[in-house]
């Protein structure tokens, strides 16, 4: 399925309707093949929702952090680093990519190969969310709270705005922390510090 859609000046996340029709994850996969310069994630309803690309402040410090993340899973070996164009597969039928993301070499062994080339169908033990200045608070809350309840064990959601961070943790709610320097990893990313000057300064 070939689509051609033009949003002039889309600030926010759009839903697009097929005729009423509901994707499942093979149909959806079969989308994003079709159409790659489309950002999308696929909830729960089976809905599509178009993501308007970055700012170029916010694709900077979405990077950063990514990048910090990838280098320390490569030099610690336990796990595999993913960044925002990875989609995962929650519990709730929903498709959605972290801007930055963790899972263990343990978690990733369940799975099949070509399990791994498409949308990875479990949550990660980790994922990292940067708000840009068009999102708003309590819809990325939402989008960590979900992340939770799939399965992730630790989530930070970064707001480079406020310069603050809120630490998600499964099974205990959400802790803001204000303008920290560093964020010291736990549980299963015990040994990760994220440096945050370059995320609070922007470009």
């Amino acid at each position: 399925m070939v689509v051609q859609i033009e949003f002039p000046e889309l600030e926010a996340p759009a839903r697009i309707f097929f005729d009423g029709k509901r994707f499942d994850h093979e149909a959806y996969w079969n989308f994003c093949v079709a159409n790659p310069s489309v950002r999308s994630e696929l909830n729960a309803h089976g809905e599509i929702i178009i993501v308007p690309p970055a700012g170029g402040e916010s694709s900077y410090q979405s990077l950063d952090v990514a990048s910090q993340l990838f280098n320390w899973a490569r030099a610690d070996g336990r796990g595999k680093s993913f960044d925002s164009s990875g989609g995962f597969i929650l519990p709730s039928g929903a498709v959605s990519a972290p801007d930055a993301a963790w899972v263990s070499n343990a978690r990733l062994e369940t799975l099949t190969k070509r399990q791994r080339q498409k949308f990875i169908p479990l949550a990660p033990e980790f994922v990292i969310e940067v708000m840009s200045p068009k999102d708003t608070l309590p819809v990325a809350q939402g989008k960590m709270e979900a992340w939770i309840a799939g399965g992730v064990e630790l989530g930070w959601l970064i707001d480079p705005k406020r310069r603050a961070v809120l630490v998600y943790r499964i099974g205990a709610g959400s802790l803001r922390l204000n303008a920290p320097k560093k964020l010291a990893g736990e549980g299963p990313m015990e040994g990760f510090l994220l440096e945050l000057q370059g995320v609070w300064a922007g470009l």
